[in-house]
């Protein structure tokens, strides 16, 4: 049966994840509709859910005044797979170590945002990520650097010394950005690999 993704679209570009997780779930024998979310009612019929990158203060506070904070808590409790890349990272952290970000506390991190350079300094990196064969090509911009990692919280990998992903329980967290790129495996580990908390469909 159909899975069903939702892309947390208050701020920020959402069509190339849109994209990763179709292909991911391609990749791994699941058809999967996409939703992108801006108001609250939607998460909790999602089976899985992306929360990209932008501008951490301005998702922060749009996902409080919508009132989609809380459904993404209750949809991380409950189990349900999610993935927050970049600025997502920043806002799901538990310490994002700047008053203005409201975090939702679902992935046990610090972060320091901004801590691998501005615009200007954006790269990409042949990352070993623990769960994927080969070297995946991260692509890093304005990317938050993790700090300090929670006892439940695994490093998935590092660069420069530093841990750039992390899986704590169904959270994935990312500092660079896996859809700007044809690669789809960041997107699989999270959504469809090493778990079955993918395996049916929201109440079954």
């Amino acid at each position: 049966m159909t899975l069903h993704a939702g892309v947390i679209a208050v701020q920020g570009d959402v069509t190339e994840h849109a994209d990763a997780i179709r292909r991911a779930g391609r990749a791994h024998g699941r058809e999967v509709a996409v939703t992108e979310i801006r108001t609250a009612g939607t998460v909790p019929d999602c089976d899985l859910l992306l929360l990209p990158g932008g501008e951490s203060t301005a998702i922060s506070r749009l996902l409080h005044s919508e009132g989609i904070a809380t459904e993404i808590v209750d949809h991380a409790e409950a189990g349900k797979p999610v993935l927050a890349t970049c600025a997502g990272l920043i806002v799901a952290a538990t310490d994002a170590g700047d008053d203005r970000v409201d975090n939702l506390g679902i992935a046990d991190v610090t972060v320091e945002r901004n801590a691998f350079g501005r615009q200007k300094d954006s790269f990409e990196a042949p990352l070993d990520v623990k769960g994927l064969d080969d070297p995946f090509p991260a692509v890093f911009i304005r990317a938050p650097r993790i700090g300090e990692v929670g006892e439940g919280a695994e490093v998935l990998a590092e660069w420069d010394g530093h841990p750039v992903a992390v899986r704590d329980g169904p959270v994935v967290a990312t500092s660079f950005h896996p859809e700007l790129t044809p690669d789809s495996r960041l997107h699989g580990l999270a959504f469809f690999e090493g778990t079955d908390r993918a395996s049916a469909p929201a109440g079954e």
